[in-house]
Parts: C-alpha cells; structure tokens; sequence
C-alpha cells in the first residue's frame, strides 16, 4: 500500500518563517536609518545564529531589541516634532518683529509729518527782538494813501530780516516807495511784504521757511531813516492790505 505524507498545509509555521518575517521588518527599519545606531548591538542579542533559506541570509532579533527599535523610532519623531515647533515660533517670533517695526516706523513717519505742518504754520517776527515803531493806518503826508499800510519795525540798517512763516517768494527786487522789497506769498494763501531793504537774499520762485533770513534792513525808497516796512495783503497787489499786527497774532506770534 502506498504510504503518502502530509503536505503540512495546516502545520505551525515554522522557526525559518517567522524569522524571515522578522528579518523582512529589520530590513524596513534599517532602510529609513530607524535602527543604524543599534545595527552593532541588534545583531549580537539574536535569538539564534543566522540561518540560510537557499542563498538568503535571515536574521532574528528578539523582543528586546524591537523594544528599542520602537524606542527609538519614537525619539526620532519626537525630535522632529520638537523641530518643527522651534521653527514654528521663529516664523512667529519674526513675524511679530516685523509688525513692530512695521508699526514703530509708521509712528515715526506719523510724528515727522506732525513736525512738518507744525513747521509750516509756525510764525515769526520779522526782526527778532524788535517792536512796532510806526503802526497801522497811521495819518501822514508821508504815505501817497495818507495812512500808513503797514507797521515800521525798528532796526538799524543792516539787521537780518526773516520771512514770517512758510511760502514761496513772488517779488525781489525794487519797488519804488518801498525801495529794495520782497513779497512772499505764505503758505496759507496770503501775502507779506518787507520794504526798504539795504539788500535781498532771496530770488523769485524761491521757497522759504519760518525765520528764514530774506534779506537786510535799510532805508532804501521813501523813509526818513532805516527801518522795516511789514505788511500783511489777501492778495500780492496794493490796496489789499489787512492789520499786520493782528495777522501775527493770529498765527500765533505775541506782539
């Protein structure tokens, strides 16, 4: 009678298979540099020595050294979330930086511009230190309107005489009566003018700012002595004259 032997379909696998399976992870493992630093101290706690399936080296490691695969696998992923969170809070911290910077740096623009205006609006004397020596629509024969259309400042001839406030110069030169004058148009729209200057330091279509030096006094033109002609006009023409010394006053000048 012929003798058949089980084909072991239903049999435990073996000891070769299951350290094949094992030896197929290590070699997962090994590959994303998992275990490279345990490969030394992995391969002397196997279970047994290698074996061979065919031309096939398989190794098996035991529950020990798997632990500290998963140890350090675990390390691994603890570290590159550690990373990605020191990463994370840089970018936040230079964003944050740059936002406050962003915002010093508008302040700064918002305080230099203040400064401006303030600068522009500012008024001064015309003479520093002087007073009103003649005033306002005072009557004399000395004047083609019989009053006066200004204010006299007292200065000896050659003091320093400064615009009033911000504006662009729209005469310079001689102005019959007035002698050597300037006109300005300020920058609020109205107009100044200085009379019987000795000398002028400015040209037509120049800007000028408050307290800017224009030119020199003297007593060129009609006068009967050195002294500054102010006025202050609505308009660059004669005849448009207002109260200098209330227009100073008005912006601020204390006279």
């Amino acid at each position: 009678m012929a003798f058949t032997r089980a084909t072991g379909k239903h049999r435990r696998p073996g000891r070769m298979q299951r350290s094949t399976a094992r030896a197929a992870g290590v070699a997962a493992l090994t590959t994303t540099g998992v275990i490279g630093t345990l490969a030394g101290p992995a391969l002397a706690a196997v279970e047994s020595p290698a074996e061979q399936t065919g031309l096939t080296p398989v190794l098996t490691i035991g529950d020990e050294v798997a632990d500290q695969i998963d140890a350090q696998a675990a390390a691994q992923q603890q570290a590159a979330e550690h990373a990605a969170a020191v990463k994370r809070a840089e970018a936040a911290a230079m964003k944050r930086a740059q936002e406050e910077a962003r915002k010093a740096r508008e302040a700064e623009e918002r305080a230099a511009r203040e400064a401006e205006r303030k600068r522009l609006n500012t008024f001064v004397l015309p003479i520093s230190g002087s007073y009103v020596s003649t005033g306002y629509q005072a009557g004399s024969s000395l004047w083609s309107s019989g009053s006066h259309t200004g204010v006299d400042f007292h200065a000896a001839s050659g003091t320093s005489v400064h615009s009033v406030g911000a504006g662009t110069v729209v005469e310079a030169g001689w102005g019959g009566a007035y002698g050597n004058q300037v006109v300005i148009r300020m920058h609020d729209g109205t107009y100044t003018q200085y009379g019987h200057l000795s000398s002028i330091g400015v040209f037509v279509g120049q800007t000028v700012t408050p307290g800017q030096q224009i030119g020199l006094s003297g007593a060129t033109g009609n006068v009967t002595g050195p002294h500054l002609h102010f006025e202050a006009r609505t308009g660059a023409e004669y005849g448009s004259d207002i109260d200098p010394v209330a227009y100073l006053r008005a912006h601020g000048v204390s006279i």
